[in-house]
């Protein structure tokens, strides 16, 4: 199966587009205030709307009241939203749109049982930051914690640079990969040269 990958902390029309030529599946745009890749709902519409079809734009939220998402909502053409804080499912559902839900593998966290509370999740995105970060710190955790077997997609996030994460891809074969840190010149500034050589080592692998 081809793993998808996420390139996320876009803060530039021209780094969205890099991502896009690059061959990303998705980007990633943040929606939260103290992350050096925060973006404004005005930056934001710029980003989406630049961008070419079937590449997904996700807007990525921490505990941000209701009416602060659904502001974002009515003025950025959002696919799909991310949830890093402390959501309930309730929380998360009931925007229109489809959630994933991330775990902080930053703390003892069971995975299996976690996920069993978010029964209408999209999905998971495994970072290595702790319970109230956003992620995007650059730290990894170890990929041998990610379960098998597991019933919905799992998309592993933390740490993953294009030197590393082909290895990434052979011990936990997620369904998805999220980068941000790892594919920039500066905290919110991407490299495109660096999105490229993420994306080609992970089709290697996949095609290994």
């Amino acid at each position: 199966m081809r793993t998808r990958v996420k390139i996320c902390g876009i803060s530039r029309v021209e780094d969205g587009l890099a991502a896009a030529r690059a061959g990303a599946d998705a980007i990633g745009l943040v929606f939260y205030a103290r992350s050096p890749r925060a973006v404004t709902a005005e930056q934001a519409r710029a980003i989406a709307q630049a961008l070419p079809p079937f590449v997904a734009r996700v807007g990525l939220f921490l505990d941000a009241p209701a009416a602060t998402v659904r502001a974002v909502l009515e003025q950025v053409p959002l696919d799909l939203l991310q949830f890093h804080g402390d959501e309930c499912p309730a929380d998360c559902g009931g925007y229109g749109r489809p959630y994933i839900k991330a775990i902080a593998m930053g703390d003892a966290t069971d995975v299996a049982s976690y996920m069993a509370s978010y029964p209408d999740a999209q999905g998971f995105l495994l970072d290595s930051h702790a319970a109230g970060q956003a992620g995007g710190t650059g730290r990894r955790f170890e990929w041998s914690r990610v379960p098998t077997g597991l019933e919905r997609p799992v998309v592993l996030a933390g740490g993953l640079d294009p030197t590393n994460v082909g290895q990434a891809v052979r011990s936990a074969r997620p369904y998805a990969l999220d980068v941000s840190s790892g594919v920039e010149r500066e905290p919110g500034i991407k490299d495109a040269e660096r999105i490229a050589a993420f994306i080609e080592e992970v089709r290697r692998v996949d095609n290994e």
